[in-house]
């Protein structure tokens, strides 16, 4: 049985593995065909749907504070921008969750950390996440070899609180772990954080390929524009 989309986490983390803040995230998100996006999944893992349609998220925000357990966060290698592209994903338990296609910052020690210890598909990057007032600014450039490495030009306004966020926001971004591939199986990692603040929010600008460069195809602006202030974030140890 698959577990019910809710706005607080199902499964508390005790003594978390991972502490962050998430601040100023963007959520841009185009529906996709669930058949179209199976084969990225992990073993065990398959496409997750609302109204018999998966999603596939371009979501921008400001990384503070990110360190192990409850450290407070590693000094300048904590704190940086990021940009990645994820999938919804349900595994065998019925446990919901993400998995990452792409994720891009600038801070070198912590692309090779995730890569190596949680086999996420961190990329190093030339990346900037700004807020001028009520408006979102984000430059993002893939550090490649090829003359046409990943990039987003992208800037976006935002609107009022929404209360309730309704269905779809919620199963968009009420995610409470993310699937991922490490030592050789599919292993589920359980996240905590208070309830999202969520607000409406328009694209004003779009110029990007990261989508495509991920593995997925999208025609159009996005359909759903999202925007939160920010949570703080614990990530548990890793279960099968």
């Amino acid at each position: 049985m698959i577990e019910p989309v809710t706005r607080a986490t199902p499964r508390r983390v005790g003594f978390p593995l991972l502490s962050q803040y998430w601040r100023n995230v963007l959520f841009l998100h185009w529906p996709v065909n669930p058949r179209a996006v199976a084969h990225l999944m992990p073993p065990g893992v398959v496409p997750d749907v609302w109204n018999g349609t998966s999603w596939v998220g371009l979501v921008a925000f400001g990384m503070e504070r990110l360190g192990p357990g409850r450290s407070g966060g590693v000094p300048w290698c904590g704190t940086f921008p990021e940009v990645n592209v994820r999938l919804y994903s349900v595994d065998g338990q019925g446990r919901r969750g993400v998995v990452f296609r792409s994720l891009d910052c600038p801070r070198l020690a912590a692309v090779l950390v995730a890569r190596a210890a949680f086999g996420l598909p961190y990329r190093w990057s030339r990346t900037h996440w700004t807020a001028d007032g009520d408006v979102l600014h984000l430059a993002s450039r893939v550090r490649s070899p090829s003359r046409h490495p990943a990039a987003c030009v992208l800037a976006a306004g935002i609107g009022p609180r929404l209360q309730p966020p309704g269905p779809l926001a919620d199963f968009l971004t009420a995610r409470w772990g993310l699937h991922t591939q490490a030592l050789g199986r599919t292993v589920y990692l359980p996240v905590e954080h208070p309830q999202w603040p969520l607000h409406e929010a328009a694209v004003l600008q779009l110029d990007q390929d990261l989508v495509r460069s991920a593995g997925v195809e999208v025609d159009g602006p996005p359909t759903s524009v999202l925007f939160s202030p920010g949570v703080p974030v614990r990530f548990g140890p890793w279960t099968p």
